[in-house]
């Protein structure tokens, strides 16, 4: 997934570890990448936590999606922050998976805490045999 992700190679996320149902990414905040306020835009945290739920989602080898998700922002990050995402599967349900995802300073401090269900997509039929 990574080869054909542009968006985490310019941004500089880096997938660390995958594992079933388990995924860590990481980013290091960017000066462009602040708010009004000077800290993180909460759009980048989305996205890191997003990036690690992605790749624990689809660590099976079935292509799955984001069916919902939401973040709760619990303190600010600011440029030069190295953060990560560690991602882990809650709950499977048929198609449907639950993930947590915590994304940390490098000092273990909690930034956000992000929830995402999962989708996978169906598998679509095999063709009929030709005779």
């Amino acid at each position: 997934m990574y080869a054909t992700d542009p968006t985490c190679r310019e941004l500089g996320i880096t997938v660390e570890e995958v594992s079933e149902g388990r995924a860590t990414a990481r980013l290091r905040l960017a000066d462009t990448m602040v708010n009004g306020h000077g800290t993180a835009h909460g759009g980048y945290l989305f996205l890191l936590a997003d990036v690690a739920f992605a790749y624990a989602c689809n660590s099976r080898g079935v292509p799955t999606v984001a069916q919902s998700a939401q973040v709760t922002f619990l303190r600010p990050a600011r440029p030069g922050d190295q953060l990560a995402a560690e991602a882990v599967e809650r709950s499977r349900f048929g198609r449907s998976a639950v993930y947590d995802v915590t994304v940390r300073r490098a000092d273990g401090t909690v930034i956000a805490e992000f929830r995402g269900q999962s989708q996978a997509l169906p598998v679509p039929p095999s063709p009929a045999p030709t005779r």
